[in-house]
């Protein structure tokens, strides 16, 4: 009659269980495939488990990668004192179990020495705790613990029941994990998109109007954001400034240095002295550089003052490209100059001034356009950057720089490219007054 009885009693209790687990486990489920924010995930599954285990309490500790603690992050019928007693490390002896695979079952919590906060658990009244890893696809997440204010040894069905809601709870984690770095993800693109657009604000859409030259420039990204660019600045009516510029690295860094290098080089191109100063205004530069390069940053430039009244290029080449003198199909290399810049703040820059005759073409570019790659990992290269200028030496600025890029696409195909282009062209033409519009 007494085995009949516990019988009975057994099979009422465990279609109890069933009775009050099935909506909670659907809820789970939800979780699981839901997205929602990790903090919202974890205090649904801490009162989720509560509900489906029929205990007192639920805490869930998560894993810290770094710090390899487990930190409290959720708790359900547990004071918030109880809740900030302080981290669990991973080498607990119980916590080093439940990582292993057991499922540690404490019959009473206030005698055992496994226990390291038995002060906060005397104070809450807890007597009986379960403790399973949290797990997903041999990734352990954290530990999921169940506690009874008595003494109850949990059997093997409630060990059973822990262990299914603890797998929930490890997907549903890692689902909401997912889903939050994808929402962070999306917010660092839609930032770097909008960097991307106060960049390219700084870099001129097209070339001043000079008499006397004809000017055409592009700026290729390839992020959103980068280091390259170039600038025009007026110093009198019959002079123009062009500086282009690569700052070595790539994205936010690169960027916020390339702005703040833009606005020096606007500062320092005094109107009516930029001809006779461009030592001093590439000596200040340089200067500049080494305060605020970091290591392994530096800054090549390319800084020239065209007169269009004397017919002359004052220019100086800091680690950059050489820009290309095209005259009556030869190339000339402009790559007088020095270091590039911050490396050396006492370095002496070289100047030099090259004469100018109606019909030369100046080309000035950073390492982007021919450093372009093909699927095979072949760059253009400068060669080919030779032979597709000698190609192309006819029709306008505009029209040259298009077909310069054409004959580069049609090496590079549609393969990715790893690093901006700035191209900038300028033909010297006679036929107007040399006046500056």
């Amino acid at each position: 009659m007494l085995s009949s009885s516990k019988t009975l009693t057994d099979g009422k209790k465990s279609r109890h269980k069933n009775n009050i687990t099935d909506e909670p486990l659907y809820q789970l489920t939800t979780l699981v495939a839901g997205d929602f924010s990790l903090q919202e995930v974890l205090d649904k599954l801490a009162e989720a488990a509560v509900r489906i285990a029929g205990v007192k309490a639920c805490s869930i500790r998560l894993l810290d990668d770094e710090t390899g603690e487990l930190r409290m992050r959720s708790t359900y019928g547990l004071s918030e004192q109880y809740r900030n007693k302080g981290d669990v490390s991973r080498e607990d002896p119980v916590i080093k179990a439940s990582f292993e695979g057991e499922a540690v079952v404490i019959d009473d919590m206030r005698g055992d020495s496994r226990i390291s906060y038995h002060e906060a658990t005397n104070r809450e009244g807890l007597v009986s705790q379960l403790t399973v890893a949290m797990q997903f696809r041999g990734e352990i997440v954290g530990v999921l613990r169940l506690y009874s204010p008595k003494v109850k040894r949990f059997d093997e069905s409630d060990i059973t029941l822990a262990r299914a809601v603890a797998s929930q709870c490890a997907a549903a984690i890692i689902n909401a994990k997912l889903y939050s770095e994808a929402i962070e993800r999306e917010h660092i693109a839609e930032q770097m998109k909008l960097a991307g657009v106060v960049q390219r604000r700084m870099i001129p859409d097209k070339a001043p109007l000079v008499a006397g030259l004809d000017m055409s420039a592009i700026y290729i990204p390839c992020f959103d954001v980068g280091g390259d660019f170039y600038d025009f600045l007026k110093i009198n009516d019959y002079c123009i400034a062009v500086a282009i510029a690569d700052v070595i690295g790539k994205g936010i860094p690169a960027a916020l240095m390339m702005s703040m290098f833009r606005g020096a080089v606007r500062a320092y191109t005094e109107k009516g002295k930029a001809k006779k100063d461009v030592a001093k205004i590439i000596s200040k530069l340089n200067k500049l550089a080494c305060r605020e390069c970091r290591s392994g940053e530096f800054i090549s430039l390319f800084y020239a003052v065209i007169d269009v009244r004397d017919m002359t290029i004052t220019y100086c080449n800091s680690g950059h490209e050489p820009a290309i003198l095209l005259r009556e199909g030869k190339v000339i290399e402009l790559e007088r100059g020095g270091l590039v810049l911050g490396v050396d703040c006492d370095w002496q820059y070289e100047i030099q001034t090259v004469n100018l005759v109606d019909g030369d073409t100046l080309l000035f570019y950073t390492d982007g356009l021919i450093d372009a790659a093909n699927f095979s990992g072949e760059f253009w290269g400068r060669e080919r950057l030779l032979r597709a200028i000698d190609k192309c030496q006819g029709g306008s600025s505009a029209q040259m720089i298009r077909n310069i890029l054409g004959y580069r696409r049609r090496f590079a195909g549609l393969a990715r490219q790893f690093d901006d282009t700035s191209f900038v062209v300028a033909k010297v033409d006679r036929r107007a007054e040399p006046v500056f519009i």
